[in-house]
């Protein structure tokens, strides 16, 4: 059996990981945002008492902390064939590099390109921007505002590598993952 990849995405603070921690509680291969960590790293190193919105301003070398993140995506999405389950979530598909760097406005190779082309996902699944869960924290800097502008950018570069967001409505968790497997469902 050739398990379903399906990427749970959206801008920060909309519900990814709650859904995908009670996904893997129902049994489900779950693959964790990568990101969070690489800040937490990333701040050590620079300076603390400055709080920006860009995790990058933390790092030496921008282009390599995403190309690590790059990487850390890759290895997720090559490990996703071994698993013997009908579905494998990711907390974030490759694509979100791409948006993210376009957000922050910042040069990418061929490499970063062609990755989105060549490691596919069978579904994804965006969250939208939600006020009312909305939460900054030590790793997740953006305003709301920021946080509606990433959503907009996520969804741009998914549609422009040839995927059909669909759009998970807000409610609870357990609302939100009927929807997710009906979704599945349906479409599998």
């Amino acid at each position: 059996m050739k398990s379903k990849k399906v990427v749970i995405t959206g801008g920060p603070s909309t519900g990814k990981t709650v859904i995908i921690q009670q996904l893997e509680a129902f049994g489900y291969h779950c693959f964790h945002e990568i990101v969070r960590t690489m800040t937490l790293e990333a701040k050590k190193e620079g300076n603390p008492e400055s709080f920006v919105s860009n995790p990058l301003a933390f790092v030496k070398d921008p282009f390599e902390f995403n190309q690590r993140i790059l990487s850390g995506r890759m290895q997720q999405h090559s490990k996703s064939v071994t698993i013997k389950n009908p579905f494998v979530f990711f907390d974030r598909g490759i694509p979100d590099v791409l948006a993210y760097m376009d957000y922050f406005d910042q040069s990418y190779t061929l490499e970063f390109e062609e990755a989105c082309t060549t490691r596919r996902y069978d579904k994804v699944l965006i969250l939208p921007p939600w006020k009312k869960i909305y939460v900054a924290d030590n790793e997740r800097l953006e305003s709301f505002e920021e946080a509606i502008e990433i959503h907009d950018h996520l969804k741009r570069t998914y549609i422009k590598y040839e995927y059909d967001p669909i759009l998970i409505p807000t409610g609870t968790v357990e609302d939100r993952i009927s929807f997710i497997l009906n979704e599945l469902k349906e479409n599998f």
